[in-house]
């Protein structure tokens, strides 16, 4: 999917937040897949009614393919039934030893580890919410994220635990639980593991949090306590899952258990022509805790009784290579610039592709480029799809037998697309307009942000993508430009307002502006234009500075000097002028 900002109890729900329910109440459509109407609709989605949660698309899973593999990582595999019983325990200590009630908030700080799934439906089988977070995230951000979403637990690696050691007491967190990479390996590979990570690599900076508990202690402890079944309602919030959303003021998406349990089924309704239940081996190389990676690989995977491969590093191209090599995958779910760098190396060319069904490419804009090397090299196709944080993702998607390279695909089932003018008013086909998506995917509404809800949402319940796409008349939908100033780089969303608050921080800097420009690697680059009040102030402090207190994504790749930026009559800066200009008459750092 090509991400476009880029997925509690009632009582709670009802406390603090203005729910978006009609968004997603209804499955049907207006409209008929093939009928000429304004509107363009997917075909009907089915089965929405045979899982009120994720619970239990998750318990018919584990009884149905115990003895399958359902996630492995670095040479490990855990079952179905192992997930299940590791869940069990986690959802168990939850119940037992902590004072966390059903729809309080739990932050699972993860990359890609086998610890992900069984935290993830470990705290769903305790009645908690998910709130996925970026490892790469710096302590502002984690601190904001952490106290926005009202957290009391969290699931953390202990390579960035000191991080959260210096924000702990601003947020409302009572439980750390801290694992290490190797924990769910067996003896001795996992302190081998755990060893070479904290003292021959270095990678975990001391940090004292005396009262947090091993994630293996943890486990231990709840295969010894009993554990009831907590029973999540269709509009109970699953996951809040942030996002800049279309202002780029980071917000909590609320997810809730019929929005992903749609999706996946939507998921499926898509690719199981392809795919195979329960014989499927997935490369999941993206980050689990995003919201694209997290319904394919963590629900549509398991749902389907499929094996994913988790790949904790895939910036370590030989490591994952090495992976690739002794797997053999049916399917990889992956992104343009891992695309386009895998494809340059001669030892990913010699691989043996002949099991390869399927690739989905998501998170950003495919190159065509990147496609037609992909398919010269692997013989498999990439299929390009549509989605963003608030839609759980899939909005829309290319049928893989039925490929259009440059659109977006199709409608998923149950999903209704429009595109609109200025003021509101539904385009026909093939008139540009900004894209608007009504299904049971799409959110319940923004966490604590009833404004920002009602802003993102048209009186006809159908949401604002902040793209400007093209309906044509056989149905495929193409992007063709951006109303919203959010970048992706490399699949993560980035918005320009965060990156120009922290960079006006500096006492240096009298104004500051950010763009993204095209960038052939990481599909868009992030440019900074500074004013500034010292002209001894260069690029490498800036970025230093930035480097501090942004996500690394985040940090500006280029930083030019300017005498003034460009502003409209009263006062605001004009981002689309600075991205259009190509003369540089300024000093560059």
């Amino acid at each position: 999917m090509r991400d476009a900002n880029s997925a509690a109890s009632a009582t709670a729900d009802s406390a603090n937040s203005t729910s978006a329910d009609s968004t997603s109440a209804d499955s049907t459509n207006t409209c008929a897949p093939d009928s000429d109407s304004l509107i363009l609709c997917g075909e009907p989605l089915n089965g929405l009614e045979d899982y009120p949660s994720i619970l239990e698309v998750f318990e018919a899973s584990c009884a149905n393919y115990a003895d399958r593999p359902a996630f492995s990582c670095m040479g490990k595999t855990l079952s179905y039934a192992d997930v299940d019983r590791l869940s069990r325990n986690f959802a168990a200590w939850l119940e037992h030893d902590t004072e966390l009630e059903p729809g309080d908030r739990i932050a699972i700080q993860l990359p890609n580890l086998l610890q992900f799934p069984v935290a993830v439906f470990g705290a769903l089988r305790a009645g908690l919410v998910v709130v996925n977070t970026n490892p790469l995230y710096t302590e502002r951000e984690m601190q904001h994220q952490f106290y926005d979403s009202g957290a009391r637990a969290i699931v953390i690696l202990a390579n960035m635990a000191d991080k959260l050691e210096k924000v702990l007491d601003r947020t409302s967190i009572e439980e750390v639980i801290i694992t290490e990479i190797g924990d769910l390996h067996d003896f001795p590979k996992r302190p081998l593991i755990n060893l070479a990570v904290r003292y021959i690599k270095k990678m975990v900076p001391a940090y004292t949090l005396p009262a947090a508990h091993g994630l293996r202690d943890v486990l231990k402890r709840g295969a010894g306590l009993s554990h009831t079944r907590v029973n999540r309602q269709p509009d109970d919030v699953a996951a809040l899952q942030y996002t800049g959303g279309t202002t780029g003021v980071a917000k909590g998406t609320m997810l809730t258990h019929r929005n992903l349990v749609a999706n996946m089924l939507q998921a499926r309704g898509v690719i199981s022509d392809v795919l195979k239940e329960g014989q499927e081996v997935l490369i999941a190389p993206l980050p689990v805790y995003h919201i694209y990676t997290f319904t394919v690989n963590c629900l549509y995977s398991m749902e389907s009784g499929n094996h994913s491969v988790l790949i904790t590093n895939p910036r370590d191209i030989d490591g994952f290579i090495k992976t690739l090599r002794t797997t053999p995958f049916t399917a990889f779910v992956g992104l343009n610039t891992l695309f386009s760098a895998l494809c340059q190396r001669d030892d990913f060319k010699a691989l043996d592709f002949s099991k390869l069904k399927l690739t989905i490419s998501g998170g950003m804009a495919l190159t065509r480029t990147a496609a037609e090397r992909w398919e010269a090299i692997t013989g498999c196709a990439i299929a390009e799809g549509y989605g963003m944080t608030e839609t759980s993702p899939i909005v829309s998607f290319n049928p893989p037998r039925e490929l259009q390279l440059g659109t977006i695909g199709r409608p998923v089932p149950g999903t209704e697309l429009k595109v609109v003018d200025v003021d509101g008013v539904t385009l026909g086909r093939d008139q540009p307009g900004e894209l608007c998506v009504r299904g049971p995917q799409v959110m319940k509404g923004y966490w604590q942000r009833d404004d920002a809800t009602r802003e993102a949402m048209d009186d006809e319940n159908f949401i604002r993508t902040g793209d400007i796409a093209v309906i044509q008349s056989d149905g495929f939908v193409r992007i063709v430009d951006r109303k919203k100033d959010m970048i992706i780089v490399s699949g993560f969303n980035v918005y320009p307002n965060e990156i120009e608050d922290v960079v006006s921080g500096h006492p240096d800097v009298a104004e500051a502006a950010v763009v993204g420009i095209s960038d052939e690697q990481s599909g868009e680059a992030i440019k900074l234009f500074v004013v500034s009040r010292n002209p001894d102030l260069d690029r490498d402090t800036l970025r230093a500075w930035c480097k501090e207190q942004l996500a690394g994504y985040k940090v500006p790749r280029f930083v030019e000097f300017r005498d003034e930026l460009p502003k409209s009559n009263v006062g605001k800066v004009l981002r689309r002028e600075l991205r259009d200009s190509e003369n540089v008459t300024t000093r560059e750092a």
